[in-house]
């Protein structure tokens, strides 16, 4: 019986990693949607002459830390 509960608790353990795993790809998938937005706001407002080049560059340096730090796959998506 216990080597049936050992087994169950593992399989419960992977499960609970894998959901974790999905949660931080969605929420890193939805950071990277607003980053992507940020840098189109802030182009747009510097073309309009509303905005900043060092605010476009500091958008711009978010996005690519993100994409250092978590690949650029969601630009394919």
């Amino acid at each position: 019986m216990a080597g049936f509960l050992d087994r169950a608790k593992e399989q419960a353990q992977q499960a609970l990693n894998q959901g974790k795993q999905k949660v931080d790809e969605v929420q890193a998938h939805r950071a990277s949607g607003d980053l992507l937005k940020k840098l189109g706001a802030a182009y747009y407002a510097e073309r309009k002459g509303t905005g900043t080049p060092e605010a476009t560059q500091a958008a711009l340096g978010a996005l690519e830390s993100h994409v250092a730090e978590h690949g650029d796959g969601f630009l394919r998506s």
